[in-house]
């Protein structure tokens, strides 16, 4: 379930790819989350969620659909016109230490520990190394590219301390619907102000990648992400953190010619460094087995 989920949203980064041949960044936005709407509500009734009526609830879906659905993908969308999509999955990885450190700074019950810390620096050294020293002294596009998909990552972790504070006492399936229902209201008079009134005549391939994006990296990994919660827990699920560039890469190489560089890949390992001094299992792991071989001997 974990390899579906990460093979789902390494997905946007190629279906976004596709579609921005014909459709501009906010658009796509529009549609990830209008089309993923009626099948999270459909998902939703069948299962007798209650759907709640209180507006300060639905103030929370708001401002939650903004901070996780509206302004990332929109970054990241943005982004993607000017760097592949197998880099934009690698720098929006940064979200699990964003998310520890923001996580740190603002909840009680989440101090910000050592091993956090440590975390963000090297997943800051890792995105360093990917732009280069350069991006000090020349902001070109692709510079600002990258800082979008970074400000996408920072806007996700925003999000899950929101999430935290103002919706931990509803259903989670719910939580997915009312963020979606939330971003789609956000983005309909955004899209119509800025970008016009949406093209239907797009080619069948750029529809197919829009499908795509809502009902498979949109609802259906909504489904996957609140199962795999339910059964492994948030730390296993974290990982899916690092599984999603693998994916985005894969895709970008065999279907858009994609390639990256040294660099990426380098920056990704330091990321993912970054990642497991985060997590800190893999690394209690190692020392508990040490600790048992060294007993053993």
């Amino acid at each position: 379930m974990l390899l579906s989920l990460a093979a789902v949203w390494g997905g946007s980064f190629f279906f976004a790819e596709v579609a921005l041949r014909e459709v501009p960044p906010m658009t796509i936005t529009l549609h990830r989350v209008f089309w993923a709407l009626p099948i999270l509500g459909l998902i939703v009734v069948l299962k007798g969620i209650p759907i709640p009526r209180s507006m300060k609830t639905w103030g929370a879906y708001l401002v939650m659909g903004g901070l996780n659905n509206a302004i990332p993908f929109s970054l990241i969308f943005w982004g993607q016109t000017q760097i592949d999509s197998g880099l934009a999955s690698i720098l929006n990885g940064t979200t699990a230490m964003f998310g520890a450190v923001v996580a740190g700074i603002v909840l009680v019950d989440e101090p910000l520990t050592l091993k956090k810390i440590v975390g963000a620096a090297l997943g800051v050294a890792g995105v360093t190394f990917i732009m280069g020293p350069e991006v000090l002294t020349d902001f070109n596009p692709s510079n600002l590219a990258q800082l979008a998909v970074l400000g996408g990552a920072l806007s996700y972790a925003f999000a899950s301390v929101w999430g935290k504070l103002k919706l931990a006492d509803q259903p989670p399936l719910m939580n997915a619907f009312g963020m979606v229902a939330g971003s789609t209201v956000l983005m309909l008079p955004i899209v119509f102000i800025f970008d016009g009134t949406p093209r239907l005549d797009l080619s069948a391939g750029v529809w197919g990648s829009l499908f795509g994006v809502a009902a498979l990296s949109t609802a259906l990994a909504y489904l996957l992400y609140f199962a795999i919660l339910a059964r492994a827990g948030a730390a296993n699920l974290m990982l899916v953190t690092l599984l999603i560039p693998p994916f985005a890469i894969g895709l970008g190489v065999l279907f858009l010619d994609e390639q990256l560089g040294a660099n990426a890949l380098i920056g990704f390992t330091v990321i993912a460094l970054g990642f497991a001094v985060t997590d800190g299992r893999l690394f209690e792991r190692l020392i508990l087995k040490s600790k048992a071989d060294a007993d053993m001997q």
